[in-house]
């Protein structure tokens, strides 16, 4: 039951599957929103741009009926007069078709926003393959749409039919007027027809819209295995970051005991703890750690001194309170200043005894650590 609960999509798409769906050119969209959107600027635009279509093309009918005897027997001068007629059209229906084309624009816009992907236009062979498109007609999805297709049809055409039949005489009469004013009546009837079926067409998107936008991320959603596979692709398998991470500790052990033989001291708990010490007069303020480690780090730190001949003290409370207050590559605290100078002028001492001989200096054995930088470990 378990493994059936995570193949099962039952999650909402996360933000980086709604970006990549982006990516690919699967956005929600509605053709009922994009329809009702040009159909309702079509009216507007008649409506508010008869008057001065209608004056222009009842001015081109006018001026390209009116000829003389010699122009009907001339076929330039027909060429020409046809042309210029053509083009007045043109002016005239210029900016409804302006309106237009910002309308099929921007009504896609708002439902899934502006999208530019070359993935969405990319040729895909799969596309062709006929059983999938035969499969694709027969589909549940298909039969869904013929439906919605011909309920939409069946509810614009009853209004169109309505809408007309309450106007037919109004229409048939428009022939009987001179054109200067059947033209704009002409135009104001076809600006009111198409209103209407445009809020019928709102209607139908007021439903669709929302079920696209249902539907859109329906598909989108994700089972708990491709949550768990999302994440792992975003952030890295566990199992890999583990391993890099436990080849970086090592990379950093072999750097960190590299530095042990070129240490002045290594201070011991005796057994618990090591950390190693070194210092120079030039690019140094203070003496470093460069290494430190418990338990089998701190053997080996030892074992690397001793065959390196690098002094070993054992300070308990200096170490442990180096271990706990310093990172590898750390200045010594400013506290420990004057137990460091202490164990670092017995090392001198060392070397010169060692060199030129004479009495042995005296081993620290008390050094004092200030209480405020004490490292008490609890006993197990």
């Amino acid at each position: 039951m378990a493994e059936e609960s995570d193949l099962e999509k039952t999650e909402p798409a996360s933000e980086r599957r709604l970006e990549k769906a982006r990516e690919e050119g699967n956005v929600a969209r509605s053709r009922e929103l994009t329809t009702f959107v040009m159909l309702g600027t079509a009216s507007a635009g008649l409506w508010f741009t008869s008057g001065l279509l209608s004056e222009s093309m009842n001015g081109s009918l006018r001026h390209g009926l009116q000829f003389d005897r010699a122009s009907a027997f001339d076929p330039a001068h027909m060429l020409s007069q046809t042309g210029l007629m053509a083009l007045q059209t043109l002016m005239a229906i210029g900016p409804l078709f302006a309106m237009m084309m910002v309308a099929a624009v921007a009504a896609p816009l708002m439902l899934g926003g502006w999208m530019f992907s070359g993935a969405a236009v990319a040729p895909k062979f799969s596309k062709l393959n006929p059983l999938s498109g035969i499969a694709r007609m027969f589909s549940a999805q298909s039969l869904a749409e013929l439906f919605k297709a011909l309920a939409k049809s069946a509810l614009i055409g009853g209004v169109a039919w309505w809408v007309i039949k309450g106007d037919i005489e109004a229409m048939m009469a428009l022939m009987a007027q001179p054109a200067h004013y059947a033209l704009p009546h002409a135009m104001v009837l076809v600006a009111k027809h198409c209103a209407l079926i445009a809020a019928t067409l709102f209607l139908v998107a007021l439903v669709d819209v929302p079920f696209q936008l249902w539907s859109y991320y329906r598909k989108l959603r994700m089972s708990r295995e491709d949550l768990r596979q999302e994440h792992k692709e975003s952030e890295g398998d566990p199992h890999i970051k583990a391993q890099i991470r436990r080849q970086q500790q090592q990379i950093a052990k072999r750097r960190m005991m590299s530095e042990v033989p070129k240490a002045d001291i290594v201070l011991t708990n005796p057994t618990h703890f090591a950390v190693a010490l070194k210092y120079q007069d030039s690019g140094m303020r203070a003496p470093r750690v460069v290494a430190k480690g418990t338990d089998l780090v701190a053997a080996r730190i030892r074992e690397l001194a001793k065959e390196h001949n690098v002094a070993i003290l054992e300070a308990p409370p200096l170490t442990r309170s180096l271990y706990k207050h310093t990172r590898l590559g750390d200045e010594i605290p400013a506290g420990l200043y004057t137990a460091v100078a202490e164990v670092l002028a017995w090392v001198y001492q060392l070397r010169r005894w060692k060199s030129e001989g004479g009495d042995a200096p005296r081993t620290p054995t008390d050094v004092q650590v200030p209480e405020e930088l004490e490292y008490t470990v609890k006993a197990a």
